[in-house]
């Protein structure tokens, strides 16, 4: 099968979108699909052979964060082009309302096209504004796929219809598989994220540090991400902050050994998350999770048996969770357990799957997924539209 994936933001600014779209594309490859990836980056970015650029992203406030996106005429002309190259069976659009790429080719594409929604944002007005501009382009999309309940449920309610949820993806046993680190073992307390975006939550997490540095006089904190680590740390006690190590950006290989050795993970985001990819790779490399109850979290970490969670902006919470579960080896044990037992609902191996019976059932494939029978069930399943 010929399957064009569009990803709306910059290739070259890591984030959960398009580790997502790496992953699913190189599951297709594996395959032996023929895959291709358009995506927004600088002329000087190290690609992928399957990644083809649709040119320099600019930054854009979008949900609650920024967003580096590529939109306008020379967009438009990319993606016109990538779509008569690759004469594509399939063309899978992620974020297909976002000002950016996935718009530009749900207006442009023909022929079937399933959609992704990642987004969770219950009062955006926005989108509700801007829904007559996009009811044309939605209109053409075959299946729609959300990531969780709460994409779903946002999609519901702007812009209406229905979607099949099939969460984001983990490769579990890359995770699984990975060898701690010695200098990163120890009473350390792990967070992955951007520094400067308040709602991943390092500063809540910064507020609780003193009282559980005060209580585990030898915790520690290790920061992977980018961003200003000197402002990070501003509010924190000059005697604390040497507990504190930065590593900046890591590759997925040390992120995987990041998780394998801290003795907990922790989560604190405050808002703006349809899914939790960090807590499902957490899970996978056997890291005891805890996380702020937003309901996505909360799904993801099967309703807290396979995590546990803190009243979400709350440092004092969060201290005492976390000071609880460093003294506790034995809760920590089961939570790894129970986590890396949960976590085979997000590999590969069944979400790529069920992504692929969309693809099939939109495409009116010849395998077993298109007998009648089975194709009336996943009509069903996956809300598609009928001629």
């Amino acid at each position: 099968m010929r399957i064009g994936i569009v990803c709306p933001y910059s290739w070259d600014v890591p984030g959960g979108v398009q580790f997502h779209i790496r992953d699913l594309a190189e599951y297709f490859i594996r395959l032996g699909h023929e895959v291709s990836v358009l995506a927004p980056a600088d002329d000087d970015t190290p690609l992928p052979p399957y990644v083809v650029s649709a040119g320099r992203a600019v930054p854009v406030p979008y949900n609650g964060s920024v967003a580096r996106l590529n939109f306008g005429f020379l967009s438009a002309a990319r993606v016109r082009r990538w779509l008569h190259d690759g004469a594509f069976d399939v063309v899978h659009i992620h974020e297909p309302t976002s000002p950016s790429l996935g718009l530009l080719t749900c207006w442009a594409a023909q022929g079937p096209i399933v959609a992704t929604f990642h987004t969770s944002n219950p009062r955006s007005r926005a989108m509700i504004a801007a829904y007559s501009i996009l009811q044309a382009a939605l209109e053409k999309i075959s299946a729609r796929i959300a990531v969780s309940e709460y994409a779903r449920r946002t999609l519901v309610e702007h812009l209406g219809g229905d979607a099949v949820v099939i969460p984001n993806g983990v490769d579990v046993d890359f995770f699984a598989r990975a060898e701690p680190k010695p200098a990163w073992q120890g009473e350390t307390i792990g967070f992955i994220g951007r520094i400067d975006e308040p709602r991943k939550g390092l500063p809540v997490l910064m507020k609780a540090l003193p009282k559980i540095m005060a209580a585990r006089p030898g915790a520690r904190l290790l920061v992977a991400g980018r961003g200003d680590e000197e402002a990070a740390v501003e509010n924190l006690p000059r005697e604390l902050r040497s507990r504190v190590e930065f590593l900046g950006m890591i590759s997925d290989e040390d992120k995987a050994r990041l998780l394998r050795s801290v003795d907990v993970y922790v989560a604190p985001n405050t808002g703006g998350e349809s899914f939790g990819i960090i807590l499902v790779e957490a899970m996978s490399a056997g890291a005891p999770v805890l996380a702020s109850d937003l309901d996505a979290f909360v799904q993801v970490l099967d309703q807290g048996r396979a995590g546990e969670i803190f009243a979400n902006e709350d440092a004092d919470a969060l201290a005492d969770a976390a000071v609880r579960l460093l003294a506790d080896p034995e809760r920590r044990a089961r939570l790894r357990a129970h986590g890396s037992a949960h976590v085979r609902r997000f590999d590969w191996s069944t979400v790529g799957a069920d992504i692929l019976s969309v693809y099939e059932t939109v495409t009116d494939g010849t395998t077993a997924v298109a007998a009648d029978e089975r194709s009336t069930g996943l009509r069903a399943r996956f809300g598609l539209a009928r001629d």
